[in-house]
């Protein structure tokens, strides 16, 4: 299963079921579609209606935080009423790029938070360098939701165990198979297989092999692939596991 998948981007011009059939044949049976502001959202929405494969996830990112208010909350409160929407995400907080500022990030990520508490769903966050920020939210809030996805995790093994003291779970993409991503191997080495997903984050971080070419849902094997190296563990034994953790957050099928 692949935890993560922007299949609403322009990079897959060739279309959805496309994508889609090249990640059944190699044995990716799942994919979470989430949206990053109104419009992708809508556009998950549109995917998972007419993939049966594919379910969404609905949200506003930090980078699209400028100039939403009550409104824009709203419309997310109405999309995760229809059907085959599992959450929301992804929602966060991202002080590398900043491209909105500071006090909306906080803002908007709040106010989902309170969402998804208030509707009683999942939520996947980004969050990138901005790890104080991002704890102390989810020191908050983590106790009074379903689950708690850290989308795409790039921090330290201290970081993921304090995060999994709040009952979050830890999604690895293709940088855990990068050789210089040192913490990250470190992190995905010490986190257990009952707190772990997997993703792609396509079209972005394709892992190697394929570094430098568009990522696809496909490629979610090679993740796996690391981490049973790091663990030891068969690779059908992590597939199994990160699945049943998405399928139990997700209220899912595992595949």
């Amino acid at each position: 299963m692949d935890s993560h998948a922007h299949l609403d981007d322009a990079a897959y011009s060739e279309g959805v079921r496309a994508v889609l059939e090249r990640a059944h044949a190699a044995g990716v049976g799942t994919v979470i579609n989430p949206g990053y502001n109104l419009q992708s959202s809508q556009m998950a929405v549109s995917n998972a209606g007419a993939h049966p494969e594919v379910y969404a996830l609905v949200g506003i990112h930090p980078h699209d935080a400028s100039g939403v208010g009550d409104a824009e909350i709203a419309t997310v409160a109405e999309l995760l009423s229809l059907p085959k929407v599992v959450g929301i995400g992804e929602i966060g907080l991202d002080y590398y790029r900043d491209l909105s500022p500071r006090d909306q990030q906080l803002r908007v990520f709040r106010s989902q938070l309170e969402l998804a508490r208030e509707m009683g769903v999942p939520v996947e966050i980004h969050n990138r360098d901005a790890h104080h920020d991002t704890l102390e939210m989810l020191r908050e809030y983590a106790p009074n939701l379903p689950a708690v996805v850290m989308h795409c995790y790039s921090g330290s093994s201290e970081m993921a165990s304090d995060l999994m003291r709040l009952g979050c779970y830890i999604s690895f993409a293709g940088p855990v198979t990068y050789r210089n991503s040192r913490r990250l191997i470190e992190a995905a080495a010490a986190v257990p297989l009952e707190r772990m997903l997997v993703e792609t984050d396509s079209p972005y971080l394709p892992p190697s092999p394929y570094r430098g070419e568009r990522n696809e849902p496909a490629y979610v094997v090679e993740v796996v692939r690391r981490i049973s190296e790091l663990k030891n563990v068969p690779v059908t034994e992590v597939e199994a596991a990160t699945a049943a953790n998405a399928a139990a957050i997700f209220r899912l099928s595992p595949a």
